[in-house]
């Protein structure tokens, strides 16, 4: 007994060492983070750009890089907000609540398949009375999900502004009272368009991009449907940085992104990367898009959910 006592005695002090020794230098750490229900795709796509911007970051102390996921955006807010995060990238209506409740700064707009702004698009049936949002009252409408710029946050502001009152439906077979818009969410975009079609809802509503995209919006649809509304656009995608990101970091991780776009190295990334095209600056226009959809968000928090 005393001579397996001493042994442990002498084990611990190497434990307890490699357990307060730092593996790395947390400031050599350059930390991409992502909202995501599926971490091995998603480590996929981010992979190939962490790879690409980490060695172009040594000027400024970054010698290696990690991704980290989070399970939800008030997940991906706390991780901003300890530091455990240093950038991320999301839809504009996430970036705006990350803005808010994270202290995150907006850095780069992410340009996607050569767009790099979007805005919502309200849809019926032809044979549909429906002619504006005005006449949604007492009639249903398809979202995509909560967590949805185009497919959500934007519709959902604009009706509020049409002087709209919103209830949540329990299914396609609910019913809203007259004096509102019922809503609910179909989970994918093919789903709104199959609703809309089948009359499960009398609207629907998808990002322009998605409207004319033929995997969302079936060709033998098209003709049936009519538009009815169109809300403002919004920057599709934006890099957000932690708010007490380094100003040296930041800087450079603007530039190496902003450059990426002209190097040829950085085309298999780029593409990877849920498709971007290329970063831009965000423009004053921009920023004010982002402030009217921050509003929106505000009532839509405090008058629908």
């Amino acid at each position: 007994m005393a001579g397996l006592l001493c042994i442990l005695l002498a084990l611990l002090p190497s434990a307890r060492a490699q357990v307060a020794a730092p593996v790395e230098d947390d400031a050599s750490v350059l930390v991409l983070g992502r909202v995501s229900d599926d971490p091995k795709a998603h480590y996929d796509q981010l992979k190939p750009l962490l790879d690409y911007v980490v060695p172009r970051m040594a000027s400024v102390g970054i010698r290696s890089g990690r991704i980290l996921m989070a399970r939800d955006l008030q997940q991906m807010g706390s991780y901003l907000r300890r530091g455990r995060v240093d950038w991320v990238t999301e839809t504009s209506g996430n970036a705006v609540l990350l803005e808010r409740r994270a202290n995150a700064r907006s850095l780069l707009i992410t340009e996607r398949d050569g767009a790099s702004r979007y805005h919502s698009v309200f849809f019926v049936r032809r044979d549909s009375p429906v002619r504006s949002l005005a006449d949604l009252a007492g009639r249903s409408v398809a979202f995509q999900s909560p967590y949805s710029t185009s497919a959500y946050y934007l519709p959902a502001s604009a009706l509020l502004e049409a002087g709209q009152r919103m209830e949540l439906l329990l299914s396609p077979m609910d019913k809203p009272s007259p004096q509102a818009v019922g809503y609910l969410f179909a989970r994918t975009e093919l789903n709104i368009t199959t609703w809309v079609h089948k009359r499960l809802v009398d609207a629907g509503v998808l990002s322009n991009l998605d409207w004319a995209n033929p995997q969302r919006m079936p060709p033998a649809f098209v003709a049936d449907f009519r538009v009815v509304a169109e809300s403002q656009d919004v920057p599709r995608a934006l890099v957000l940085t932690r708010g007490d990101l380094e100003p040296k970091v930041e800087a450079r991780l603007r530039e190496v992104l902003m450059e990426a776009s002209i190097d040829p190295d950085a085309g298999e990334a780029l593409r990877r990367f849920i498709g971007t095209s290329r970063f831009v600056d965000v423009s004053a226009e921009d920023r004010q898009s982002l402030d009217r959809l921050g509003r929106g968000l505000t009532r839509v928090r405090l008058e629908v959910e």
